[in-house]
């Protein structure tokens, strides 16, 4: 359990009355919470999974030491009966999965996350290629994390794009987005469009409503807990790289 306030007295006796109903041990300041790590200074705190990715890399027992620049190449297009299909397709859904939950604070490998998910069911060697490409992308990447600011204005900004017939099998279009509020990247998705676009334009105009469904209810959240939500501003990028980092 994670209890969190701007009262350290509150807090304080909100701790102290839980262990009368609860076995309960109080383990301080958040350091550790379900794989994600949490550090804090002056200037904001940071999340990252770098002993979460150790753990996953040691799993998959990569035969080398190699890292790529990217998660997975521009325009891959991937199907079914790509390559031949896997002896024991045990260890690729049990990776996957795992990629599923880093996902959660690793917005940099949604995209391709997305992608593999999809041939859990029956996935093959060029299915599984492409998973061992985000693992060593991972690798070299392991000490990434999400910063987020102390001080930081309550303006969302939110950048959307989408991939026109992106899925060979289907024709359906991909839509993904990215919620700042302020310096913070507070939401991010991608996700396959629910029908066939039939243009670049409709697959983009799908992804901007997707978006703004999400800003219409942070806005209500916001709002909730009693802040001030200033103008939203909206941008269409053509690339997936609306996400920060500080290494």
């Amino acid at each position: 359990m994670i209890i969190t306030g701007d009262d350290p007295e509150y807090i304080a006796f909100v701790k102290a009355r839980l262990p009368d109903q609860f076995l309960m041990t109080d383990l301080g300041p958040l350091r550790y919470f379900l794989g994600i790590e949490v550090s804090s200074t002056s200037d904001g705190f940071s999340i990252s999974r770098e002993k979460y990715i150790q753990d996953l890399l040691a799993r998959a027992a990569l035969a080398d030491e190699r890292t790529v620049e990217t998660p997975m190449e521009l325009h891959v297009k991937l199907c079914p009966t790509d390559g031949d299909p896997l002896p024991d397709p045990t260890r690729y859904r049990h990776l996957v999965g795992s990629l599923v939950y880093l996902a959660v604070t690793r917005p940099d490998i949604s995209y391709p996350v997305h992608i593999l998910s999809q041939f859990v069911s029956a996935p093959t060697t060029v299915h599984y290629g492409h998973l061992l490409c985000v693992l060593r992308y991972l690798r070299g990447t392991i000490t990434r994390r999400l910063f987020f600011p102390r001080s930081s204005s309550l303006q969302l900004q939110c950048y959307s794009d989408a991939t026109w017939a992106n899925d060979p099998s289907d024709r359906r279009s991909l839509s993904a987005y990215y919620v700042f509020l302020g310096g913070s990247l507070v939401a991010w998705k991608t996700k396959k469009q629910v029908a066939v676009s039939r243009s670049s334009v409709e697959a983009e105009l799908r992804a901007m409503a997707s978006v703004t469904a999400e800003v219409t209810w942070l806005r209500w959240l916001l709002a909730d807990f009693g802040g001030l939500c200033y103008d939203t501003h909206s941008t269409f990028v053509r690339q997936y790289r609306c996400y920060q980092f500080c290494t």
